[in-house]
């Protein structure tokens, strides 16, 4: 797991670190914004709107909004992109830095985390009150059990000769591999009302 450095007194950087953005696999991005308790209406309709610029960038693969609990203003935007490389097209962007200028009066600062790999799936749903914990654990045996299953329907009839070792090394292969970057992903997205739920 790849995580930013530690944020600085100034805040953490608007752009991710070269160790994130030249990444070849996911990256989860949560943006924590304290948000004026008067501004509420329009942070969230600046929100829609860059979440949607977001969305239509190649190598997107989900946006979300997570809104503030009782007596909290700090929201948190969530955007997930397939590598290192499409973040970096979409936070480089002018589009983006048009955005960023627009809710200086909406907010005060930002707190940016960023996280690659595998692990963004799992840490994608962290920010304050997120849903049980064990939702997100059904969702991804559910997701194993589909791709474990359909490679022995598919794949194993064909590879009976193999040497075990090989077998289990390609099944293991496959099994992660779309896990990561076909199945948890759209499932996430897909699921995320479910997963945030408290009840």
């Amino acid at each position: 797991m790849r995580r930013d450095p530690e944020p600085t007194p100034t805040g953490t950087p608007e752009i991710a670190p070269e160790h994130v953005s030249g990444v070849a696999e996911p990256v989860t991005v949560t943006v924590a914004r304290h948000v004026h308790a008067d501004r509420r209406a329009a942070f969230e309709q600046w929100a829609g709107e860059v979440l949607g610029l977001a969305e239509r960038f190649p190598g997107n693969l989900g946006t979300s909004l997570l809104r503030p609990g009782p007596g909290s203003n700090r929201y948190h935007l969530v955007y997930r992109f397939a590598d290192g490389e499409a973040l970096a097209r979409w936070e480089r962007s002018a589009e983006r830095r048009a955005a960023l200028a627009r809710v200086e009066s909406l907010s005060e600062g930002a707190d940016y985390a960023r996280v690659a790999g595998l692990d963004s799936f799992f840490t994608a749903l962290t920010p304050p009150r997120p849903g049980p914990r064990w939702r997100l654990t059904v969702l991804t045996i559910a997701a194993v059990f589909g791709i474990t299953l359909g490679f022995s329907l598919l794949v194993a009839p064909h590879i009976t000769s193999w040497p075990l070792p090989v077998r289990l090394l390609l099944s293991a292969t496959v099994v992660v591999v779309l896990l990561g970057q076909v199945v948890m992903p759209r499932l996430t997205r897909w699921f995320a009302p479910w997963l945030r739920a408290r009840r």
